[in-house]
C-alpha cells in the first residue's frame, strides 16, 4: 500500500525544485486567477519555515506591506507556484524564525550569508 501511495506522490513531484533556505529573501511567482483570467504576481518576503516532506512540503513566506506583516504558505510542488527566485541569502542558526513576528524595522532583518 505505501508503494502505491509513494508512486502517486513521485508524479506529482516538480522536475526542478526551487533551491533555497529558511532565512533566504525570495521572489514567489504564484499564479492568480481572476474569472476566467489568470496572471502572475510576485510575493517577495523572508522564508520563515519549510516544513512537510515529499509533495506535502510547504514553505512561509513573510514580508511587511504598508507596516503590516503579511505572511503566506506556499505548496513547494503546487502548480500555482510558477518558480521561487532567491533574491538574496540569509545567515540564520533556526529552522524556523517565528521570533521575526514580533520584530518591526531593523531588528527584523536577517544578516546576509557572504561566501
Amino acid at each position: 500500500m505505501n508503494e502505491i501511495i509513494r508512486s502517486l506522490e513521485a508524479e506529482q513531484l516538480k522536475a526542478e525544485a526551487p533551491q533555497f533556505r529558511v532565512g533566504d529573501t525570495v521572489k514567489v511567482y504564484g499564479k492568480i486567477k481572476e474569472g476566467n483570467r489568470e496572471r502572475v504576481q510576485v510575493f517577495e518576503g523572508t522564508v520563515l519555515k519549510r516544513q512537510g516532506g515529499g509533495s506535502k512540503e510547504t514553505f512561509t513566506v513573510r514580508k511587511n506591506s504598508n507596516g503590516v506583516g503579511v505572511e503566506k504558505t506556499w505548496p513547494l510542488h503546487s502548480p500555482n507556484v510558477e518558480r521561487v527566485e532567491v533574491v538574496r541569502r540569509g545567515k540564520v542558526r533556526r529552522a524556523k524564525l517565528n521570533y521575526l513576528r514580533d520584530r518591526v524595522g531593523k531588528r527584523a532583518k536577517v544578516k546576509e550569508l557572504v561566501k
